[in-house]
């Protein structure tokens, strides 16, 4: 398996590279039809007399949809460490995932007749929580407003091309990226929508109908 290796404000050693071409034989015999595996370390520099730290990010491409996962920590090695961890345990749970389904039919079904879904507790987001996405009412507190520089959202970035998948396939993609939140078309009504881990529940989506955009409706 091919290992890719990338610092973003840090150098890379040869002994990182070295720990990190081991980590990724180790990986290799777990997810063994993996093809290449992206490492990137960003070192960030904290203020207020915080220490520095470093982010590793992996990322497993291969036949099959990608694995992320990524750990922070003062020492790089440690945070590799972490963020291996996290990834052979995502491969390790999709792999039990898959042979359970072998063995016994679970999961979410879809009952074309109704719309209705079994199998999966799935709730739809309420009117309060649509209103709130739309409008962008999400309150975030960091404890820097005083701060000369301070802005209220910090936003990272990611575009991904759309993929068409059914809600079940959703929460899959996101078990194995690691994240609580999944964005994808819903093959089924052709929306926009996101899958969640919810408290009380397993999952939750939320999805977008589109109408006529809003200098549409005002011309009419």
């Amino acid at each position: 398996m091919e290992t890719n290796i990338v610092g973003v404000g840090v150098g890379i050693s040869d002994r990182f590279r070295a720990v990190a071409d081991e980590k990724a034989e180790r990986i290799s015999k777990l997810a063994t039809r993996a093809e290449r595996l992206d490492v990137k370390v960003t070192h960030h520099s904290n203020r207020q007399g915080r220490m520095d730290d470093e982010t590793v990010e992996l990322t497993l491409i291969g036949r099959g949809p990608l694995v992320r996962a990524e750990a922070t920590d003062a020492d790089k090695f440690v945070a590799l460490d972490l963020a291996v961890d996290k990834l052979m345990e995502q491969v390790r749970r999709a792999k039990r995932k898959r042979l359970d389904g072998r063995h016994d039919a679970r999961g979410a079904h879809l009952d074309k007749g109704t719309g209705s879904l079994h199998g999966i507790d799935v709730r739809p987001a309420s009117a309060d929580v649509l209103r709130a996405v739309k409008t962008g009412e999400i309150p975030i507190i960091t404890g820097n407003e005083d701060e000369e520089d301070y802005t209220p959202v910090v936003i990272r970035t990611k575009e991904f091309g759309a993929e068409w998948m059914s809600v079940e396939e959703a929460v899959d993609r996101m078990e194995l990226v690691g994240h609580d939140f999944f964005l994808f078309v819903d093959a089924r009504t052709d929306h926009p929508s996101v899958v969640y881990r919810r408290k009380g529940w397993d999952y939750g989506v939320i999805s977008l109908t589109t109408q006529a955009p809003p200098e549409t409706v005002a011309a009419s």
